[in-house]
């Protein structure tokens, strides 16, 4: 009897052996790669946890989960783990803003006091300004009072007087600089024309009409479902996030949501369910500035080649958490990445290495110097962001140049030329004519000019 059953026994193993191989043999190369790549990052405290998904011609890839949604009490990150997104907060914000005009109660074209009482010194801002960071009013996450005031309770108002009392960093059309003020003041519109809260009108324009039921304004006080911890990095190990009161981030970064949700709204988005058609192009499309130069930022979506594939998309930054959104129409390819741990390898650099994995990356090819680089020489100047008078200084060498930032001990050579006086940095180029250093990329267009003695 007792042989009976040890035969038995081993048969039930083999049978379910051959059960977890076959298991293992249905694993892609992609999904192994992936498990990977965000296990060596938890493991390494480099990152707390994270959510994933990849979705590519109306089929999921990877929708997965790693390390912990709280560290102190070692819960995992929950299937569809709610996480603050930051900045993909502004895409809401601009479709919103872009609602309102096929309502006819407001244009793109008008001056943004219109509906909020601002002093612009004399200067023309006009809507379309503030959504392509192209207005020139600074942001107020780069001001030093804003550390004080992210984390008290006062009204909107005292943040709006506070970058009124600034000075523009360009004139409104010749630069792009990132700017968190303008879209915190697009929140204020919205409301001022709806006669209701930014959240209430994005709960009933696009939350509830698209089923996005994880997704939500954030909330340092009510508990919501699924929410996970957010954390930051450093060199002793992962630490607590630093505390945000969302008064604050507002429009332009308060919004919480999950990879499921995100997905729903960025098919929804791109397959034409939010927008017209002829809005939808407005969201999309990157304009230029006032010279003519075209700028790859559009309306809280970047719109770019990157390293040779048509992207369209916009990562998030917040205490605690990292977002990376990315859609490429030519391959059908959505990449949703959440992370709740601010620190070197954020939601981007996981979505490079996925996106790598399944799209050719075509780096920028360098073609023979036809410029006399000795011309080029000479100290650069202008606003950036962060600052009114970031300065470069860009030195000739043989067969190049090198240029080094005042925020930067050594200074880079220039590597890939690509004629016209321009040069490729990854996705960003660098063009140094006319007595100007111009950077550009998908979130950018600085104009350095150069100091002549």
């Amino acid at each position: 009897m007792k042989k009976i059953i040890i035969v038995l026994t081993t048969i039930a193993f083999i049978i379910i052996g051959c059960k977890e191989k076959t298991k293992i043999s249905k694993t892609t190369p992609l999904q192994s790669y992936t498990d990977s790549l965000f296990q060596v990052g938890v493991d390494s405290s480099q990152i707390a946890g994270a959510s994933v998904l990849v979705y590519q011609n109306g089929k999921t890839l990877i929708k997965k989960t790693y390390g912990y949604a709280s560290l102190e009490l070692s819960v995992p990150v929950p299937e569809d783990g709610v996480f603050e997104i930051g900045s993909v907060t502004k895409q809401f914000t601009a479709a919103a803003i872009l609602k309102l005009v096929e309502e006819k109660k407001l244009a793109l074209n008008d001056d943004f006091t219109k509906y909020l009482e601002f002093d612009t010194k004399g200067r023309k801002v006009t809507i379309d300004n503030l959504l392509n960071h192209t207005s020139g009013i600074p942001s107020y996450t780069a001001m030093a009072e804003f550390g004080e005031l992210m984390i008290q309770d006062l009204p909107r108002d005292s943040l709006v007087r506070l970058v009124e009392s600034k000075a523009f960093m360009f004139e409104p059309g010749e630069a792009l600089i990132y700017n968190n003020s303008a879209y915190f003041f697009l929140g204020l519109v919205i409301e001022k024309v709806t006669g209701q809260t930014y959240e209430a009108y994005l709960k009933e324009t696009f939350f509830d009409p698209l089923e996005m039921t994880s997704t939500s304004y954030s909330s340092n006080i009510e508990i919501a479902k699924n929410k996970v911890y957010g954390y930051g990095y450093s060199p002793d190990g992962l630490k607590q996030k630093r505390y945000l009161n969302h008064l604050w981030p507002y429009a332009a970064g308060s919004l919480s949501s999950s990879t499921k949700d995100l997905l729903i709204w960025m098919t929804a988005l791109h397959q034409g369910k939010v927008l017209s058609e002829n809005l939808y192009q407005s969201l999309i499309t990157p304009g230029q500035l006032k010279d003519g130069s075209n700028i790859h930022y559009a309306k809280a979506l970047t719109n770019s080649s990157d390293f040779g594939n048509h992207r369209i998309g916009h990562g998030g930054g917040i205490n605690g958490f990292l977002t990376d959104t990315r859609y490429y129409p030519d391959e059908d390819l959505y990449i949703i990445c959440l992370v709740n741990t601010t620190g070197p390898k954020g939601a981007s650099y996981f979505a490079d290495e996925i996106s790598w994995q399944l799209l050719d990356k075509n780096e920028p090819q360098s073609i023979d110097l036809d410029i006399d680089t000795k011309l080029l020489e000479g100290k650069y100047t202008g606003a950036v962001r962060g600052s009114y008078t970031y300065s470069i200084e860009v030195k000739s060498i043989s067969n190049g140049l090198t240029i080094q930032s005042e925020r930067d001990e050594k200074a880079d050579t220039l590597k890939t030329y690509m004629g016209n006086n321009t040069w490729a940095d990854d996705n960003a180029r660098i063009i140094i004519k006319n007595n100007e250093y111009r950077f550009v990329n998908p979130s950018a267009y600085y104009i350095l000019k150069k100091e002549i003695e």
